[in-house]
C-alpha cells in the first residue's frame, strides 16, 4: 500500500456520506444505510438504538461497513471496505461529534432552523464512533479487481 493510496482513502471518506453498516447478532446478519462524518479513518454516526442494527450493536459492537457509489461502469468501481469495532458516544465525546457532524450536514447542527421530523428524531438517536481494524480501498480504475489494504497505523 502506497502512501497516495492511503489519501485516497482519506479524502474518499471525507467525498462521501453514507456507508452501509452490516451486523450481526444471534447468528443472524443485518445491513443498513448510515449517514456518517469521518475524522482520519474513523467514522461517526447516528442512529436509533432501538432499531435492528442498533440492538444489535448493543449486543455486538464489531461490525463491518461499504461505502460506494452506484456506478454503471465496472472499470470506474472505487469504494472502501472494512471492519471494526463501534463504541456508543456521551458527554463530552457526544458533543464534539455532533459539533463536527453539523460541519458535514448542517441541518442537524441547527436544530432550531430544522423540520419538525428532523427534531423529533435527533432527540431519539444515539452517536456512536466506529474504530476501523481493517481497511481496504477498491479502485478498478487501477485495474479489474484492484483491492488495497490501508495501514491505518501508519
Amino acid at each position: 500500500m502506497t502512501n497516495a493510496t492511503r489519501v485516497q482513502v482519506l479524502e474518499y471518506l471525507q467525498a462521501h456520506r453514507v456507508a452501509t453498516l452490516a451486523t450481526e447478532a444471534d447468528g443472524n446478519l443485518w445491513a443498513a444505510a448510515v449517514f456518517y462524518v469521518s475524522d482520519g479513518f474513523t467514522l461517526y454516526f447516528l442512529s436509533s438504538p432501538t432499531s435492528r442494527h442498533g440492538l444489535n450493536l448493543a449486543g455486538n459492537p464489531r461490525v463491518a461497513a461499504t461505502i460506494h457509489e452506484d456506478y454503471a461502469d465496472w472499470t470506474e468501481i472505487k469504494g472502501v471496505q472494512l471492519e471494526g469495532v463501534t463504541t456508543q458516544l456521551s458527554g463530552a465525546d457526544e458533543t464534539a461529534v455532533r459539533t463536527l457532524y453539523a460541519k458535514k450536514f448542517p441541518i442537524a447542527g441547527d436544530l432550531a432552523q430544522a423540520p419538525e421530523a428532523i427534531v423529533r428524531a435527533m432527540a431519539r438517536v444515539r452517536w456512536y464512533r466506529l474504530d476501523p481494524r481493517r481497511i481496504f480501498f477498491i479502485n478498478n480504475a487501477a485495474g479489474f479487481g484492484s483491492r488495497a489494504e490501508v495501514d491505518i497505523d501508519a
